[in-house]
């Protein structure tokens, strides 16, 4: 590879970290050709992009990203290939698929939205994430359930909210 095609390459990596928010850096050495190739059409099937690239080109892209990655410079050692996808979930769900037939790949780290995970640990955790999308409903069905809670019980009364009105002007 020449310097322009390293150059390319970093830009592409750089311009894919900022499009897709989500990456995960996995270990996929001693894989064969065979195996590497069905990882590749399983992340096509799961619209996740793979890129296989030299530690020191993942490290310039994600220098020239912006943003901290800096603890995610420790584990660019090896082999590394890079998993690309606009779900937080999807990389990590394919690679505990993938695991039940062999041992790679393994996860070195992840970047989720300014959120980084360390290690193969991490798995489980990053299966189990909820979407921002997911995470707002939820927030919004907790502060309607309040008002809905009162606006029940009061209509289960029949005509309470008639005598609540009478009650408070006789207060008034």
């Amino acid at each position: 590879m020449n310097k322009e095609e390293k150059y390319d390459l970093v830009v592409a990596l750089t311009e894919q970290m900022q499009e897709f928010g989500n990456f995960y850096i996995t270990d996929t050495s001693d894989l064969t050709v065979a195996k590497i190739n069905d990882i590749r059409r399983q992340c096509f099937e799961s619209d996740i992009t793979m890129k296989v690239a030299k530690n020191s080109l993942i490290k310039k892209a994600m220098e020239a990203a912006g943003g901290d990655y800096s603890p995610i410079f420790d584990v660019l050692k090896g082999s590394s290939s890079i998993f690309f996808s606009k779900s937080a979930t999807a990389p990590a769900k394919l690679i505990k698929q993938l695991r039940k037939k062999g041992e790679k790949p393994i996860l070195k780290a992840a970047y989720i939205d300014s959120a980084i995970f360390i290690g193969d640990n991490q798995i489980d955790t990053l299966i189990k994430l909820k979407s921002k999308e997911q995470l707002i409903g939820e927030v919004i069905g907790l502060l309607q359930s309040p008002a809905k809670n009162v606006i029940s019980a009061l209509q289960s009364g029949g005509n309470t909210i008639a005598g609540l009105v009478k009650t408070l002007q006789e207060r008034g």
